[in-house]
């Protein structure tokens, strides 16, 4: 797996770093230590330099296991120059901040408290220092019900208390899908015999069409590549990726056809690791369901289905949005042949991360999850105070992930008023196996605070032990690069920054006591 990072600017935030896959023609080495930007002129969200707020005790019922030692100090990459934003980013930005404080203006917030700085030389620096982390030393109890009865059999949790904590998350932090969705007709582009390195596969190329007879000045077509290996067997297992679209891929490739010097790939691509598995891989392009910004929702699906209008509080963002595409990319993998669609994995990184937990929670198909660097509104605790905070979510750059609702509790309310956090999206996911990944805090990755979503992965142990499986093993804060991989939650960091790549080799052994082939190909 190769990354660049991208770097996005407008006339009020400082850089937004969103790491993405790149072509292996593309060899940039590790993001802590590539110089190389790419400006994407398509207004994707950016981070607020803001300031986290001052907290108040929460009163819950579960409490976080004890930290240890603090860690090393965390180290930041100096900003790259960035050139001045298009004249499309700036109309999109300004669209953004019209419909956030139209949200703001429905929900009677005056005013919401700054998010934390993506920059240690900003006004507002966020917290890297783990003795002051934990803020909000307790959790919600994953199994209590709203009754304060406890949760004690499987049947409980699926009948009383999961539904619960969904009604929570549509309510309060993701928003309501609505009813009546129109229908997807796949459409197979393209069918190409080729090989990645040794292996022979056949690659398609596949679009969804989403009807758009409610509002025919909306058009939603889902991108979707599917590789599987040409000598299989039967229907195989795959490996579906959140991605950016094979042309933007390309269009980099043309643009930097040489690698900067030592930059070199070594060893497999992530698709050659999951070949060699006999597994299939697939690339689902997110931003083709539902643009990546706030201008961007009275577009997309969730246009659609509004027939672009503006949302409600309690309508549907971004992540459940990208969620919905998954899953009709699950739909079309149903009907073909060459996949086993009862062994469909899902991955994604950094935004991408957020959508796959998302996705994985909502749509119990999926068999499993690789949810790498997803940080805050992903796998990382709320309460955790470390690194991107609810101020960040709740700003202009990012709001349209989430639903209005959200944006109550970093205003009027506050952390401590959350009825969810994120141990409970990951138990939404329970009773299937979830591989947790970040880079360690001083090693480039503090931004999505390894340690924070290392705490969900251990407070949701109770829910996976109650469902008869195994939880994470330990409750002590492990090395970096120490694979936490014999229960069915798994958990990771490594030392290369914000990527994906060092993992995969893990998370596929992971993966592999679940996912099985028929037979592998040569």
């Amino acid at each position: 797996m190769l990354e660049a990072v991208l770097i996005l600017r407008s006339r009020n935030f400082p850089e937004s770093r969103l790491s993405m896959p790149m072509p292996q023609s593309l060899a940039l080495g590790k993001l802590s230590m590539t110089a190389l930007v790419f400006v994407v002129a398509t207004g994707a969200p950016l981070l607020r330099s803001q300031v986290p707020p001052a907290p108040t005790p929460a009163a819950a019922s579960q409490t976080t296991p004890a930290a240890p030692a603090a860690a090393p100090p965390v180290t930041q990459a100096a900003p790259a120059a960035r050139p001045a934003p298009t004249p499309e980013q700036l109309a999109i930005q300004a669209a953004s901040e019209k419909d956030h404080q139209r949200m703001m203006d429905l929900l009677g917030i005056k005013e919401l408290r700054p998010g934390a700085s993506g920059s240690a030389n900003g006004p507002n620096p966020a917290n890297y220092d783990e003795t002051k982390a934990d803020l909000y030393p307790s959790l919600p109890d994953a199994l209590l019900l709203n009754n304060g009865k406890r949760v004690t059999t499987a049947k409980m949790w699926f009948g009383e208390r999961r539904p619960q904590i969904v009604e929570l998350f549509d309510r309060e932090i993701l928003g309501r899908v609505p009813a009546n969705l129109p229908k997807v007709n796949w459409e197979v582009v393209s069918t190409t015999p080729e090989k990645n390195g040794d292996v022979p596969v056949i690659t398609k190329r596949i679009t969804g069409h989403v009807d758009n007879s409610a509002d025919p000045s909306i058009t939603v077509n889902i991108d979707l590549t599917l590789t599987t290996p040409a000598n299989a067997a039967g229907p195989v297992p795959v490996i579906m990726e959140f991605g950016f679209s094979r042309e933007l891929m390309e269009a980099m490739a043309r643009r930097f056809p040489q690698p900067p010097a030592g930059a070199a790939p070594t060893g497999p691509t992530w698709q050659q690791q999951v070949l060699a598995q006999g597994w299939g891989y697939a690339e689902f392009v997110p931003t083709s369901v539902q643009p990546d910004n706030g201008a961007g929702l009275t577009q997309g699906i969730i246009g659609l289905a509004n027939k672009g209008q503006t949302r409600k509080p309690d309508d549907w963002g971004g992540l459940r949005a990208w969620a919905w595409g998954a899953s009709r990319a699950l739909d079309y993998f149903e009907t073909d042949s060459a996949v086993d669609a009862h062994q469909v994995g899902i991955e994604g990184h950094s935004r991408y991360g957020k959508a796959v937990l998302v996705t994985m929670a909502y749509d119990p198909r999926f068999a499993i999850a690789y949810v790498s660097s997803s940080g805050e509104a992903g796998a990382k605790l709320y309460r955790h105070i470390f690194g991107e905070d609810i101020g960040n979510i709740a700003a202009t750059s990012e709001y349209h992930w989430m639903a209005g609702n959200f944006l109550k509790y970093d205003g009027p309310l506050t952390i401590a008023d959350l009825p969810v956090d994120a141990h409970e999206l990951i138990a939404l996911c329970a009773p299937r196996p979830v591989f947790i990944s970040g880079g360690a805090a001083n090693h480039g990755d503090g931004w999505v605070d390894a340690k924070g979503m290392f705490l969900a992965a251990v407070a949701v142990g109770p829910v996976y032990k109650l469902l008869g499986k195994k939880d994470l093993g330990t409750t002590e804060f492990p090395p970096v690069e120490t694979p936490l991989i014999s229960g069915d939650i798994a958990f990771r960091q490594h030392n290369a920054g914000h990527t994906p790549a060092p993992n995969w080799p893990t998370f596929i052994e992971f993966a592999s006591r679940y996912m099985h082939a028929s037979a592998k190909t040569p």
